[in-house]
């Protein structure tokens, strides 16, 4: 069943890889390779469409982003960078930019994409990597269900809450400071929302992955995670706020390295990756939220939200907030 899946989706795309500059397929059929580092999970049926369309060896490595910043580097300064493609949170990949890993590369299949994602010369952003409150549909009444952000702070939360730790995970570090910059009319206002959502005893983990499974047995409520979670622990109980407030994210990106051993297969592979179709898999098997047009996640009022990217912080930033929340959200 699966090969017939990928056989399906192989005729289905086609005419997006191959509408590219017949010379570029040639020659990076001539290369027959291609490495991918992202750190992004469950993307290996996108992997083997990519391969069986082309007849290229494509091979995807999955690094965490705690992880991906210093292996890219350490083999990047080496002279052992194995990777033609990048792909990583905007933040990472600017860092990887700046340290002179990323190679310039304009996808014509961006073409249609918001102006915003298109303005770097190297690193094109395909996503955002939303947050938003999710929860146990079984446990929690619809009325209880939250509508601002605000109503994180209500004590009937006390001791239900579950998120990635504020004081370490620089995703979440970020997403707090984008609703002061974003949400909050005040500074006051926001941090009385801080103050009030540590208040309710969060339940802290080490990034969003294992944010969905106390939710799912019931240890847990609600949790500040993914919406895609919905998706991909189906069939858990897992449904997300609807808010009045935007949803917010950090900006995914990908780009070709500067040092790709088959840069061929690297620009072919990338026009690929940006298709409308490449999305609507990573989309709809994912749950991930893209930057395609008319692409959304099949999650039920998503097409409808508001979703908006946050700023990238510094490190000296990250590690600043990162050591005020800690005093903040003390752990129980």
């Amino acid at each position: 069943m699966k090969k017939l899946w990928i056989v399906l989706l192989t005729m289905a795309l086609v005419p997006s890889v191959y509408a590219a500059d017949s010379a570029l397929v040639q020659k990076a059929k001539a290369e027959g390779r291609l490495s991918f580092y992202a750190n992004m999970t469950a993307i290996q049926p996108i992997m083997d469409v990519f391969n069986a369309q082309t007849g290229i060896k494509g091979q995807y490595t999955r690094i965490s982003t705690s992880k991906f910043l210093p292996t890219v580097l350490t083999e990047y300064q080496a002279g052992k960078l194995m990777a033609d493609v990048l792909q990583a949170p905007l933040p990472v990949m600017q860092m990887l930019k700046a340290k002179g890993v990323l190679a310039p590369y304009k996808s014509p299949a961006a073409a249609a994409y918001p102006a915003w994602t298109r303005k770097d010369d190297q690193i094109q952003v395909f996503g955002i990597e939303y947050v938003a409150l999710i929860y146990n549909k079984e446990l929690v009444k619809k009325a209880d269900v939250p509508k601002r952000y605000q109503d994180l702070t209500d004590p009937k939360w006390k001791n239900k809450i579950v998120m990635a730790n504020p004081a370490s995970h620089a995703t979440t570090i970020s997403w707090l400071i984008g609703l002061k910059e974003n949400v909050f009319k005040s500074e006051a206002a926001w941090m009385k929302f801080v103050k009030g959502l540590a208040a309710n005893r969060p339940m802290f983990v080490k990034s969003f992955g294992p944010t969905p499974a106390p939710i799912e047995s019931g240890e847990k409520l609600i949790g500040i995670s993914m919406p895609k979670y919905i998706i991909t622990k189906a069939p858990a109980p897992l449904d997300w706020a609807r808010l009045s407030q935007p949803l917010l994210g950090t900006p995914r990106g990908i780009a070709l390295s500067a040092t790709a051993k088959n840069p061929n297969a690297a620009k072919l592979f990338m026009n690929f990756w940006l298709s409308k179709k490449a999305m609507g898999m990573l989309s709809s098997k994912v749950g991930e939220y893209v930057l395609a047009p008319g692409v959304f996640p099949p999650i039920d009022g998503i097409d409808k939200a508001r979703v908006i990217p946050i700023r990238t912080l510094s490190d000296q930033e990250i590690r600043s907030w990162g050591a005020r929340f800690a005093k903040i959200f003390k752990p129980f």
